[in-house]
């Protein structure tokens, strides 16, 4: 962690800026590691994970999606119950515990335009600690479904990238 202190007198319109110490803390020592996707939003793509979010007591993923072009309402989303992750080369799954800003099926989210940028959050039990790639399956069978293999997110950025942050209203 990297702390500025900006300091202003007014009186004499001065500023000092005054760096603190850096404090890094070893993963092992940390409650909450978030990390988030350093691949920007690209308009091709409907679905990427913005951001792993692992403590001992559960893993928290982040999703961004865009609705289809492909139909005029944009379309609708939803989530199977039985949706899991599974660290990479192990066949242990872990379960979706809870969904946030997605429905679960046969419930759906009706989109109202194309091109609707949409998140959502899926809630799973923690993690082994030294896991760093994972597969996030929604359902392993033909058709359409929320699957990402090999997410290695191990050197994700700290911070979030650039485009998932809000446009200043000023």
């Amino acid at each position: 962690m990297l702390t500025f202190i900006i300091l202003i007198n007014i009186n004499d319109m001065e500023t000092k800026i005054v760096k603190q110490t850096e404090v890094w803390l070893p993963a092992d020592s940390a409650k909450t590691i978030r990390v988030f996707n350093p691949d920007k939003i690209d308009p091709q793509k409907h679905l990427r994970v913005k951001s792993i979010e692992t403590n001992s007591e559960f893993t928290r993923i982040d999703f961004h999606y865009r609705s289809s072009y492909e139909y005029a309402n944009g379309g609708w989303i939803q989530i199977d119950k039985n949706t899991f992750i599974q660290p990479v080369g192990s066949k242990q799954r872990f379960g979706l515990i809870e969904a946030h800003g997605i429905p679960i099926a046969p419930k759906k989210h009706y989109f109202k335009r194309q091109g609707e940028d949409y998140t959502y959050t899926l809630v799973f039990p923690a993690l082994p600690k030294n896991t760093s790639k994972i597969n996030i399956i929604e359902k392993e069978a033909p058709g359409t479904y929320f699957n990402f293999y090999n997410v290695d997110y191990a050197n994700w950025m700290t911070i979030p990238h650039p485009s998932d942050l809000p446009i200043s209203k000023n």
